[in-house]
């Protein structure tokens, strides 16, 4: 079984966040707290050290009290970028990866994915879920994966793609089936942030 302090923690704030106007999304208030903040402190628990990906505003994420790296690949290459250079500042074995956006992930996630992975002796693992009509949706940017994936993401990502689905299923993928569907909703728009406000009633 893989141990909770073999695994860094990963959050993905390295976005454009153009959806929602440009801003920088992990920074949006949610319930009067930074959305980060509240990933933060989901996430945090089920690893050991912890780490932020965010190309703007370095010093107001470094306020958190966790490093903040940068993408290596420049002009907002996506997910995979984030991914990349959390593994090239990982100093464990493992990674654990989830945006920054999702203030409702499991507080079980980690030992769920980690299980999976050992009892199928997968590579990586990431959460299943079922939309409300009955489709199973991956949610690739929820993924633990060995720091040895490395130089294959690299030379998928330098030779021009960024779908992260189709990397995530071309490895020997654990898919773990969680329930809660909204535990993986990201929010996109300040529509959908007053909405989930209204929807978690007060902080």
């Amino acid at each position: 079984m893989i141990a909770r302090d073999d695994i860094t923690g990963l959050i993905l704030a390295g976005g454009r966040g153009s959806r929602m106007g440009g801003t920088d999304k992990g920074l949006q208030p949610f319930q009067g707290t930074p959305m980060v903040e509240h990933t933060l402190r989901r996430l945090s628990p089920q690893a050991g050290p912890m780490l932020i990906n965010a190309n703007r505003n370095p010093d107001r994420y470094a306020a958190f009290g966790v490093p903040v790296i940068g993408d290596v690949i420049p002009d907002f290459a996506g997910p995979l970028a984030g991914m990349l250079a959390g593994l090239a500042h990982c100093q464990t074995r493992w990674m654990v990866t989830a945006p920054c956006d999702t203030p409702f992930l499991p507080i079980d996630l980690v030992a769920r994915l980690a299980a999976a992975i050992a009892t199928e002796n997968a590579d990586i693992a990431v959460p299943v879920t079922v939309d409300a009509d009955g489709r199973r949706r991956l949610q690739p940017v929820f993924c633990l994966m060995p720091v040895t994936i490395a130089d294959g993401l690299r030379a998928y990502v330098e030779a021009g793609n960024r779908k992260i689905e189709s990397w995530i299923t071309s490895q020997r993928l654990a898919q773990v089936m969680f329930e809660d569907a909204l535990a993986f909703a990201n929010i996109n728009t300040l529509d959908e942030l007053r909405q989930h406000e209204a929807d978690a009633g007060p902080g």
